[in-house]
């Protein structure tokens, strides 16, 4: 029932769906007159025993006598008294007692075209008995309370015996036990409806006491009443919020009156959100007028094509406005050579209009074919119209099997947007992935993972059986391919391969000690109980690349990682006698760093494709369930153990590709790596919003390579406060020649090049993530429109391309200059190893400290002339900074570094606000830290 409405209902639910806000409660509801689906519920069972039969006079009566009760129920809707469409009858149960029909019945009305005075009629016969005894009796409910609210759940009617459901208004067959008749039973079984509706928590020891209790005094009951009585029990379907009657058209539900209270209290008005009925009539007049031949001639204006170009650029997650829809659609003849504006003018469809959804569909037939990139807003939810989806399924067939694989990720998300569970876009999908090895591991594993998710689960696994059936059915190659049986079979092995990993990954952690034990005991594990690990019966294709086989494990090889969920580091042999190493981990869900890596891959495929390579490192990430999953091992070391062992990352360089003649003593190969590589993720980082950066999530490879790890926070999230723009430490800078040389400025050239092509493919990487909207990775799932408006707002699509090239070299300023990563990076690689929690400290509290307004500068000034004991002494004797020396000396060294560089102003003049609260936010944040320590 749900998925129906959700179906049904689409991108109208925000429009329909109300909230009221009484006392501080939100009350969510469903207007009856919106809802577009059939009146269905389930007739269940018959409770109590049937009336014994008349005495027999005859032979015929004898044997009428001896025949098992026959039942069934005839169902009715009335409307307002009036019977409404035919009666439906349920089949015939003679398995009893109690007789029990569990059988769903639809009839043909609708909910939106309820009263709030219908009602159901149930009458049951015995087709076993004579006609003048077959009526064993019925009764009436209506289906709205007195609260104009939709009745949900089990409802228990009595009958009126040998009397037939009466469908007047008021009926004279309620089903309903009257007030004065209603005891113990009664009250408990109106608590177990509640219960099964989720309204009582569930406490599930205390429940299974109550529910036995309940058994005792139903029978108790029943002996004292003597079971005179005849219940039918109906179950009627529940919707995830209320159902609250409405007529179509005007408003009749009245809001409550207020209260003569002092406290705030929020009205609610019916028609906040509504269409405007003037502003609707002059739009359908106007538009019924251009439905003729006169405006397949008509030409826009100068202006008019400037507005029209204007609406044009808009980002696909932009509404328009009602003008706009207008202007596009009167010039919808002469925009049909514009591939761009296909998009924008279905967007301005009225599609609840018949004659113009069906013009419009015609027009779309005939329009320049869009490109694939808009193709993907067309699988969005904002379109639900079958034929634009298979219209936008038809786009896609023309991309490569490379092109596709980018955006497979994102295709299958977007089957959640579909109107069935066999669509278009899931026969498109599998019948791509039948023709590719590597589309149909990737398709079945993502798909695998979506599994998980308890409302969209039938649609994915449907597509997962189809994929399976058609697979199956595949023959061997004349060329000594592989038939379908065994290329499923080898897909359903990487499978197998992973529960066997992750019941590793249990007993390592189960074992005591060090990480040294635990690696003992991994290889221990692959040369003993699960030796068959280290070499394969058959080849199985690596999940992360499943052209590649993999034939077993090396024992001697793999390894573990020091971390708190204890990563397994394995080396695998391949098929061509070579190694693939992998890591797999349990206990963390990598589903977002899996749709960043694929991000970085597509970016690093847009700027090769500009010719701009900046020697970035995708490598293969691959969730295998929502606490699972693989990723590539490349071969590196992260920033802060270089400094820490090397002191600089030239000298780290040096030990790789020395050059006596090259620039900074290493070749102008291995230099010219490292900052392009360091552009390229400035930029990539920037426009993802990815947070947490610190020296320890920054890897460089041997060559010369940096890239990024761990991406636990994007879209702008960050645990830290004051985070910069992008991470650029100091090393880095100082590793190009420092910030005046000619290596710097080429890293700044290379930054904005790079800014300026991604920014073109914008509505692309925009549609990719607005796909993204109804999946279940943290950082998308907690407010989807927030998060893609942010990374809309990284484009900075305002801007010509010569003004965002000003607008990123003041991002990478701001990003050097800032004061507060500089501290949280020496406190972080310091003081971590003293036992302190850095994260826990990562909360700034704007309260005023004991330091006011009037010190600040002139402390700045004392550090500016070198008076650091005298300013050290203040932060002490005030109790700044814990009251420890050591934290108070990191504080002055800190600032005085900032001061050296420009990033704090030493003056009386405090214009600069953000240098204050940077200053503000550094004494707080210091004062914290020896409160942190471990005792």
């Amino acid at each position: 029932m749900l998925a129906a409405l959700a179906r049904q209902n689409g991108s109208e639910e925000k429009e329909n769906k109300k909230e009221l806000k009484m006392t501080g409660n939100e009350f969510r509801f469903f207007l009856s007159c919106d809802i577009n689906l059939p009146v269905t519920f389930r007739v269940e069972r018959l409770e109590g025993n049937l009336p014994p039969r008349k005495s027999s006079s005859s032979e015929n009566d004898t044997l009428t006598e001896d025949r098992k009760a026959e039942l069934y129920v005839e169902c009715a809707l009335y409307i307002d008294g009036a019977p409404f469409g035919l009666p439906t009858r349920t089949r015939l149960e003679s398995t009893g007692p109690s007789y029990s029909w569990n059988e769903l019945i639809t009839l043909t009305t609708k909910y939106r075209d309820l009263t709030v005075h219908s009602q159901l009629a149930f009458t049951v016969w015995d087709v076993s008995r004579g006609t003048d005894e077959g009526l064993i009796g019925g009764a009436t409910i209506l289906l709205f309370n007195n609260k104009k609210q939709l009745k949900t759940g089990k409802q228990k009617l009595r009958l009126w015996a040998a009397k037939e459901a009466d469908g007047t208004f008021p009926t004279s067959t309620p089903g309903k036990v009257p007030k004065h008749e209603r005891g113990e039973l009664e009250r408990l079984e109106k608590l177990v409806n509640k219960y099964e509706r989720g309204q009582i928590q569930r406490v599930d020891w205390l429940d299974r006491l109550t529910f036995k209790a309940m058994d005792r005094i139903k029978e108790c009951e029943n002996s004292k009443k003597g079971n005179s009585h005849l219940y039918l029990v109906v179950d009627f379907c529940s919707i995830e919020h209320r159902v609250v009657f409405q007529e179509s058209g005007a408003n009749f539900l009245l809001p409550s009156p207020i209260a003569s209270t002092n406290d705030i209290v929020i009205v609610w008005d019916p028609e906040v959100g509504k269409i405007n009925p003037s502003e609707h009539k002059q739009l359908k007049l106007a538009r019924s007028l251009t439905r003729g031949v006169i405006d397949r001639d008509l030409k826009p204006s100068l202006n008019e094509r400037k507005s029209i170009q204007k609406i044009l650029k808009y980002p696909p997650t932009r509404t328009l406005s009602g003008d706009e829809r207008q202007l596009l659609w009167k010039f919808r003849f002469s925009l049909m050579s514009e591939k761009r504006a296909l998009t924008k003018f279905l967007r301005c469809v009225e599609w609840s209009d018949v004659q113009e959804a069906k013009q419009a569909l015609e027009l779309m037939g005939k329009w320049e074919m869009i490109d694939v990139s808009d193709a993907l807003e067309l699988l969005s939810p904002v379109f639900e119209s079958e034929e634009v989806r298979a219209y936008a399924v038809s786009v896609l067939e023309r991309a490569d099997d490379e092109e596709l694989q980018c955006y497979l990720l994102q295709l299958v998300q977007a089957l959640r947007f579909e109107r069935s569970d066999k669509s278009h876009l899931s026969h498109f999908l599998v019948q791509r992935a039948l023709r590719n090895i590597e589309l149909a591991s990737f398709l079945r594993w993502f798909v695998a993972v979506e599994l998980y998710d308890p409302a969209y689960a039938k649609r994915f696994y449907c597509t997962y059986e189809i994929l399976e059936e058609n697979m199956m059915k595949m023959a061997g190659g004349a060329n000594g391919e592989e038939d379908g049986f065994k290329l499923w079979h080898s897909l359903v092995r990487q499978t197998e391969l992973t529960a066997q990993l992750c019941s590793i990954t249990r007993e390592v952690r189960n074992v005591r000690g060090n990480t040294q034990k635990k690696i003992e005991k991994l290889r221990q594990l692959l040369s003993g109980l699960l030796s068959e690990l280290t070499y394969f019966d058959e080849p199985i294709r690596s999940p992360l690349a499943p052209g590649v086989l993999i034939t077993g494990i090396v024992p001697s090889e793999s390894s573990i990682f020091k971390s708190a969920l204890h990563p397994l580091r394995l080396t695998f042999r391949t098929e061509n006698g070579g190694t693939c190493k992998i890591i797999f981990k349990k206990g963390d869900d990598i589903r977002q760093d899996q749709l960043v890596v694929q991000m970085v891959s597509l970016m690093d495929r847009l700027l090769k494709l500009e010719n701009l390579d900046l020697h970035l490192t995708p490598y293969k990430v691959l969730a295998t369930g929502q606490d699972e999953g693989m990723m590539e091992f490349i071969p590196s070391r992260s920033l802060a153990q270089i400094l820490s062992e090397h002191r600089s990352i030239i000298s780290y360089l040096q030990k790789f590709h020395p050059d006596d003649h090259g620039p900074f003593g290493i070749t102008a190969t291995c230099l010219e790596t490292f900052i392009k590589s360091c552009a390229g993720y400035s930029v990539i980082t920037y426009i993802l919003g990815i947070g947490d950066r610190h020296l320890d999530n920054l890897l460089l490879r041997d060559d010369g390579r940096l890239f990024h790890v761990d991406f636990g926070f994007i879209l702008g999230r960050d645990p830290k406060p004051f985070p910069p723009p992008m991470k650029l430490c100091k090393e880095m800078v100082e590793a190009m020649g420092g910030a005046e040389g000619q290596y710097y400025t080429r890293f700044k050239s290379y930054c904005c090049e790079a800014y300026n092509i991604l920014r073109k493919s914008s509505n692309l990487i925009l549609n990719l993530f607005y796909l993204m909207a109804g999946s279940n990775i943290p950082d998308i799932a907690s407010d989807p429109e927030k998060g893609i408006l942010k990374l809309q707002e990284k484009f900075r699509l305002d801007l010509d391309d010569e003004a965002s090239i000003h607008f990123f070299q003041d991002l990478i300023n701001e990003s050097v200059s800032a004061l507060f990563p500089q501290m949280v990076e020496t406190i972080h690689s310091s003081y971590l190893k003293d036992g302190y929690h850095y994260k826990l400290f990562f909360e700034t509290e704007w309260n005023i400290i004991v330091m006011g307004f009037s010190r600040l500068p002139y402390l700045l000034q004392m550090l500016s002339v070198g008076l650091e004991e005298s300013v050290s002494s203040f932060l002490f004797s005030n109790s700044i900074c814990g009251g420890t020396p050591a934290v108070v000396q990191l504080a002055v060294q800190v600032i005085n570094e900032s001061i050296e560089k420009g990033g704090l102003v030493a003056c009386d003049s405090w214009s600069p606000l953000s240098n204050l609260s940077r200053c503000f936010s550094l004494f707080r944040y210091l004062k914290r830290v020896d409160l942190l320590r471990d005792p």
